[in-house]
């Protein structure tokens, strides 16, 4: 296998790479309070990216069947919230 092939293959791995040498080179720029904002970008930023990332990642028919019980539990816990006093 040629390395070009073998890079497009293992591209994750081959970016973890990267991204720990960079890092090792140049750590002042991922600190608190240095350019990327670890304490916003961390918290928030990687969070999301990583929620949006595995809903794309569903198949269509999975989220079809969870989003058809989701009115259902909403009118079970708001029904059940009247109960109570």
């Amino acid at each position: 296998m040629r390395l070009l092939e073998r890079v497009r293959k293992e591209w994750f791995m081959v970016g973890i790479v990267v991204a720990i040498g960079a890092a090792k080179l140049e750590p002042s720029f991922g600190v608190h309070g240095g350019p990327l904002k670890p304490e916003i970008t961390v918290s928030y930023v990687a969070v999301a990216t990583i929620f949006f990332n595995s809903g794309l990642s569903l198949k269509t028919e999975f989220a079809d069947s969870r989003l058809h019980a989701a009115p259902c539990v909403l009118c079970c816990d708001f029904n059940q919230g009247g109960w109570r006093k």
